[in-house]
């Protein structure tokens, strides 16, 4: 095998950023798998520059001009950034692939524009690429391996990638770690329930936590498990066992089920900082909750009692909400979830518009079907600026108007205040209001209230909602066009645009449809060859 200059970028950011909250977060935010990627393309004999890319620095300069091979990690509101990015370094000769949650999700379409398109990987299908590493076009070579790999490099193998990460962290500096991949639940809507639980190695687990420390005075680390603690008794012994209770902080995402009390109190003593559990609905989804068939009222009030018992415990806490599932009908879903923020003070309401991501979640197919799958551009679907799923049981502007109504309650000003009063911990409340007062909240009721005022006044806009056109409406265009900065150039021709129906037309004897190509701007194409 020759030897490759390779660049990898993690795409936290999908475009250059001046927002305070993405100064403090971004690098927080940075990705494993695309640390696994660089630590074994290294380990192989390659040269590797590692970039994650927070939105601040300059991408194109960081990596290296004469790659060979460009890897990049996505979610998929990043895809129309990372199609740019594959176009302009494909034009210099170096062969793309694309690997992440996009790849995963939409892979009919990320084909269109990378080299290789990456399902589950592990270390040979990586070698795979590796020994081929040409170009496949038009149409990219998608590959995965049958399974998710029984084990994958640690802190100690990723450190040379992590270290320059956190260094763009002014506070925190979250050290990304695993215990598990997938998650036990198979909720619909959620695009891990396609992914099997698998436990991972915690003799590596206990090995970074003991390297940590060498690294660090009171390393701070982030747990990228979709639900942590499934195995409390052996994570939670392997943590005790490698390191002195509460030298190390942690920050989790765990399902409510999993939160009792005696749990409770062994997180707090081995330094458990952060908790973010999944409410999602009053009405469905009460296995990761534990709340089994309460609904409603009922339901609100024991999952705010069980909150508060959580913040006695841990300092921050963020309740996530999923709206606009179909179980939800007229006020009642918002207004009761505007009682659990005045009911439940203290945690931070993280607030998800529905949202089908391609064929990662079941549910996807269904809505598909039922064609209420709106085209919206990639660069929207991060679960708050689109719902590209047609509400059943609300119009486009009555489901507006609740969404505003409770993000507006949420983020008010005495909202704000009664959660910088109940919350005991200095980092917890300052990071509590700068999230109120960012993106996360004020800048959300803008978004929300300009489209509210677009359905009205925008014909291009409403008529995208009505689903009367696929057109993407000048209001989406110049957003991408203003966010990517100067790498909008470089995005190929039609990327605006996607076969929203992919998951269902893989599943009918007809086969994939062609994509549309029509678009509201008229891109030149002499920077996309």
């Amino acid at each position: 095998m020759r030897k490759l200059r390779i660049g990898v970028v993690d795409l936290v950011s999908k475009g250059p950023t001046k927002a305070l909250y993405a100064r403090v977060m971004n690098a927080n935010l940075a990705s494993i798998m695309p640390q696994v990627v660089s630590a074994w393309c290294e380990a192989d004999g390659h040269d590797v520059t590692h970039v994650c890319y927070t939105g601040f620095e300059d991408l194109v300069a960081e990596l290296p001009e004469d790659a060979d091979l460009v890897f990049v990690g996505a979610f998929t509101e990043a895809a129309q950034t990372a199609y740019a990015l594959s176009n302009l370094f494909r034009s210099r000769g170096a062969v793309t692939a694309l690997g992440g949650p996009h790849a995963r999700c939409f892979p009919e379409d990320a084909a269109r524009y990378f080299d290789y398109v990456f399902g589950f990987t592990d270390r040979a299908v990586l070698r795979d690429v590796l020994a081929d590493a040409a170009p496949h076009r038009p149409i990219g070579r998608h590959v995965a391996a049958v399974r998710q790999p029984l084990t994958l490099p640690g802190v100690r193998e990723r450190w040379k990638f992590i270290e320059p990460t956190l260094r763009k962290a002014p506070a925190l500096k979250l050290v990304p770690m695993l215990a598990s991949l997938g998650c036990p639940y198979t909720c619909s809507f959620c695009i891990d329930a396609s992914v099997p639980y698998q436990p991972l190695d915690l003799e590596v687990l206990k090995d970074d936590l003991r390297f940590l420390l060498t690294k660090q005075e009171r390393p701070n680390v982030g747990w990228h498990d979709p639900n942590f603690g499934v195995r409390f008794d052996e994570t939670l012994g392997a943590i005790e066992e490698a390191v002195p209770p509460g030298s190390v902080g942690f920050a989790a995402e765990s399902s409510l089920s999993i939160l009792t009390e005696p749990h409770l109190a062994r997180l707090r003593k081995n330094g458990f900082a952060a908790i973010l559990p999944g409410i999602e609905s009053w009405y469905d989804l009460g296995n990761k909750s534990k709340t089994g068939s309460l609904r409603g009222m009922t339901k609100v009030v024991e999952v705010s009692e069980h909150v508060n018992t959580i913040l006695r415990y841990v300092p921050y806490v963020q309740t996530n909400f999923v709206l606009g599932l179909d179980c939800d009908e007229g006020d009642e879903p918002f207004e009761l979830t505007k009682r659990f923020v005045d009911l439940t003070p203290g945690a931070f309401p993280g607030f998800s518009l529905l949202s089908a991501f391609g064929r990662a979640a079941p549910l996807n197919l269904q809505y598909q079907r039922a064609g209420r799958v709106l085209p919206f551009p990639f660069h929207f679907l991060d679960n708050n600026h689109a719902m590209n799923v047609r509400p059943r049981n609300y119009t486009w502007p009555e489901f507006y108007d609740r969404v505003i109504g409770l993000t507006r309650h949420s983020f008010s000003w005495p909202a704000i205040a009664r959660r910088f009063r109940a919350t005991n911990a200095t980092m917890p409340r300052w990071l509590n209001a700068l999230r109120a007062v960012s993106t996360e909240g004020f800048g959300r009721i803008r978004h929300y209230s300009e489209l509210r005022r677009r359905l009205e006044a925008d014909a291009q806009v409403r008529a995208f909602f009505d689903q009367s056109t696929n057109a993407v409406p000048l209001f989406y265009e110049e957003a991408v066009k203003r966010d990517l900065g100067p790498l909008w150039h470089w995005l190929p021709e039609g990327a605006l645009l996607h076969d929203h129906h992919a998951y269902l037309h893989a599943h009918e004897p007809a086969g994939v449809l062609p994509v549309p190509v029509a678009s509201s701007d008229a891109r030149a194409s002499a920077a996309a060859v």
